[in-house]
């Protein structure tokens, strides 16, 4: 059996059957992963010489089951906690599954992608509604030049187009030509706690890594910085980049003092918005204001995959004018000559999977009131936990959760808290990540992150443990279990250290 033919369907159903529940079993499962083994252990046991002869494909999917899957982590275990992306939305994997067999092509629409093209338009119009940017009536929508937006594989492949655009708004024809006077091209980022990806899709595009940090407060701007950066540079900036949920501490940005301090110094400048992890504030009331401002910025970056449940990968970049994608646009008569053939409008990507198949029958299943409890689900177990760190001793909290998010560090016994020894903390907080890791019961993320709020050690650099609370799995007894493990490796470590 190679390929689905009418002698082997039910062969094949049978087969595709039994892999559905061996899937659903590996999500329902409660570790992190079945079998730890070290990178160098991994790569020897996978990589290995092409066979001359071929297998049968139940013996391959023998060994993925038993040799791969359980060295995967498992996202959505409620043990993992590091993360938001579980990937476990029925309506989404359903939707995932479809496109799998359907194999549309969303670089065109007449051939390749007839209804496909149109699921796509439908989840773009429902994100951007959310958002506060308008939507055309459906009757005057003739073509993807009316649609505001892409959609792309991840937040750093949004980004990278939404940084396009600022360059060539803010020299004009800089696609076609090549790059001139790169020292105008420079964006503004958040000092310590930006995302590599606006850095990197600086380089991509030809301008190089022209970044001008300001510091924040709070993790976000400190905006008497931001004004003075803004007037400092007058002339250089192509771009102001507001995190709408960091990638560290997702604290959400104050938008609209962004927006007023960077038009009043400078109209021309591209404002972007990346909301990667922010997307969820639209869904509920109770956040919904911390998006004030935001329907007024150039573009937005969003990445359901992120926030929504829904299987790897789908993110999208929304901008507040349609016609603003022309600038970046792409042409050929081979394929794309037709109104709504997105690979006119899709920088680094032919050929397109179905990715938003899975958004739009996970937001459909759920619905604006679905969506709602499931955000406000999310911020009870977020406060819960923190509530749970502020309860330990030997815990301290870096940030005040906007979302899902909470960050905080083990403070070993007879830690001076006036005079506080970071080095020590440090090592402690790198050493309780590495077990975690290397013992694979639990996932926490880890990362460096600046003290702006002075709870420890103000302007020091530290390295803290992240819970997220995005996962519907997760109990209280997991995070007093999760936190008394944490507990138990920092007192191990004060011992050997």
């Amino acid at each position: 059996m190679v390929l689905i033919t009418p002698e082997n369907r039910d062969e094949t159903v049978e087969l595709l059957t039994r892999l559905v529940g061996i899937g659903a079993d590996f999500k329902l499962g409660d570790g992190v992963a079945q079998r730890r083994l070290t990178p160098h252990q991994v790569r020897d046991l996978l990589v290995t010489e092409l066979p001359k002869e071929g297998r049968e494909v139940d013996s391959v999917v023998r060994d993925l089951v038993r040799h791969i899957l359980p060295l995967c982590n498992n996202e959505a275990s409620p043990r993992f906690l590091g993360f938001g992306h579980t990937g476990a939305d029925v309506a989404a994997l359903a939707g995932g599954l479809l496109a799998l067999f359907a194999q549309q092509n969303l670089i065109n629409q007449s051939f390749a992608a007839p209804s496909a093209t149109f699921t796509e338009i439908a989840v773009l119009r429902w994100l951007r509604d959310l958002l506060g940017y308008p939507n055309p009536l459906v009757a005057d929508m003739a073509s993807v030049w009316d649609v505001g937006g892409v959609t792309t594989y991840g937040g750093t492949g949004s980004n990278a187009v939404a940084m396009l655009l600022a360059r060539e708004n803010a020299i004009p024809g800089t696609l076609h030509e090549g790059v001139r006077e790169p020292e105008r091209m420079h964006i503004v980022v958040p000092a310590g706690i930006g995302h590599y990806s606006v850095k990197s899709a600086l380089e991509w595009i030809g301008v190089g890594g022209r970044i001008i940090e300001v510091p924040t407060r709070g993790y976000r701007y400190d905006l008497t910085a931001l004004e003075q950066a803004l007037a400092k540079n007058q002339g250089r900036i192509m771009s102001v980049v507001a995190y709408t949920g960091d990638s560290r501490t997702h604290t959400v940005e104050n938008l609209r003092a962004v927006h007023d301090l960077t038009r009043t110094a400078d109209p021309r400048i591209w404002l972007h918005a990346d909301a990667c992890w922010g997307l969820m504030c639209a869904f509920t009331d109770e956040l919904a204001h911390k998006l004030d401002g935001i329907a007024d910025f150039d573009s937005i970056t969003v990445d359901p995959h992120k926030v929504m449940d829904i299987p790897y990968a789908m993110s999208a970049l929304l901008v507040r004018e349609p016609a603003a994608l022309r600038m970046v646009s792409s042409y050929s008569d081979l394929i794309m000559q037709e109104d709504y053939a997105f690979g006119q409008v899709t920088p680094f990507i032919g050929t397109k999977e179905w990715s938003s198949l899975k958004l739009w029958a996970m937001m459909l299943a759920h619905g604006r009131d679905g969506l709602a409890e499931m955000m406000s689900k999310r911020l009870i177990t977020t406060r819960t936990f923190a509530g749970l760190v502020d309860a330990s001793p030997r815990l301290l909290r870096l940030n005040d959760p906007d979302m899902t998010a909470v960050v905080f560090l083990y403070l070993p016994e007879g830690t001076d808290r006036a005079r506080p020894d970071v080095e020590r903390i440090n090592a402690i907080n790198k050493g309780i990540h590495q077990r975690i890791l290397d013992e694979g019961r639990w996932h926490f993320h880890q990362f460096s992150l600046p003290d702006d709020t002075g709870r420890l050690a103000e302007g020091a650099t530290l390295h803290p443990l992240r819970f997220m609370g995005n996962n519907q799995r997760i109990t209280e007894a997991h995070m007093r279990d999760a936190l008394d493990y944490i507990n138990g490796i920092g007192r191990q470590l004060e011992t050997t250290r």
